[in-house]
C-alpha cells in the first residue's frame, strides 16, 4: 500500500468527514473507494472515446461496403 498526502478544499474535506460519520467508515477506506469509482467512470469515457474515434476511422469504409452488398443484392433478382 501506498502512502499518499493530499490536500482538499475545505468544503470537500467537511462533507467528507459527515459522510464518514454517518456511514461510520474510515476516512481512508471512504477515500479509496472514492477513487475507485472515479477510476472506474474515467476508464469507461475513455474507451467510450476510443471506441468512438476507431468507429469513425472504419465508418466510410464500412458504408462501402455496405453498397457493395446492396448492390449483390440488385443483380440477384
Amino acid at each position: 500500500m501506498k502512502t499518499l498526502s493530499l490536500k482538499l478544499d475545505d468544503q470537500i474535506f467537511q462533507e467528507t468527514e459527515e459522510v464518514i460519520g454517518a456511514l461510520d467508515k474510515p476516512r481512508n477506506r471512504y477515500i479509496n473507494e472514492a477513487i475507485q469509482y472515479y477510476n472506474r467512470i474515467q476508464k469507461r469515457k475513455l474507451l467510450s472515446k476510443r471506441l468512438a474515434f476507431e468507429s469513425n476511422l472504419v465508418s466510410e469504409e464500412s458504408m462501402k461496403v455496405l453498397s457493395e452488398f446492396d448492390d449483390i443484392e440488385e443483380y440477384d433478382y
